[in-house]
């Protein structure tokens, strides 16, 4: 682990932006490697940065969401997760606002269990992964039109099934999922 300390960084000889969006940006770049070599075409996409919440209501249940991924052309059990909006004054405000938004569940105590990424060689955005406990239904879904998803309360063993059963397809939620029963005892 000596060599940890060494970044090691790319050198950007030219970039270009070729698709920009709100929530895609597409760069073409030419690297310079440090041993000298060169990569002609390299693509990062940008992205703002993502929220999870692992909530949890008074009761132990876990509130999860399931909505249809085009991806994989499947339904799927996730967490409660969305983008990291501009008026978001943090990490914690924006996956707040999620899950009243997606769940009408808000309350209780938050702490932040990780910060992960989906794919550190061409994204720029991380994602912030919350634990919320003791968490209340206290309004009414406010989805938008895009959105359709349906919200269920699972107990910690429908939970853990989900997950030794490979089911929880998005990574950015398997991995604080994972972390969250192994710190808590509950595998």
């Amino acid at each position: 682990m000596e060599n940890d300390k060494e970044e090691r960084k790319w050198k950007v000889l030219r970039s270009e932006y070729l698709f920009r969006r709100p929530w895609l940006t597409v760069r073409r770049e030419r690297i310079g490697l440090p041993g000298g070599s060169e990569i002609p075409e390299y693509y990062v996409l940008e992205y703002p940065d993502w929220v999870n919440t692992i909530a949890r209501t008074c009761t132990g249940e876990f509130v999860f969401v399931r909505q249809y991924r085009r991806g994989l052309d499947r339904t799927c059990f996730e967490l409660c997760a969305g983008v990291r909006d501009p008026q978001d004054a943090t990490p914690e405000a924006a996956a707040r606002r999620e899950l009243l938004e997606e769940t009408g569940f808000g309350g209780g105590q938050w702490s932040e269990l990780m910060v992960v990424s989906a794919n550190p060689s061409t994204q720029t955005n991380l994602t912030h992964c919350f634990v919320a406990t003791d968490v209340e239904r206290i309004s009414e879904q406010h989805l938008e039109s895009t959105e359709d998803l349906t919200v269920h309360l699972l107990t910690p063993e429908q939970v853990r099934d989900l997950l030794l059963g490979d089911r929880i397809k998005q990574a950015l939620h398997a991995a604080p999922l994972w972390r969250y029963f192994a710190e808590n005892r509950l595998l």
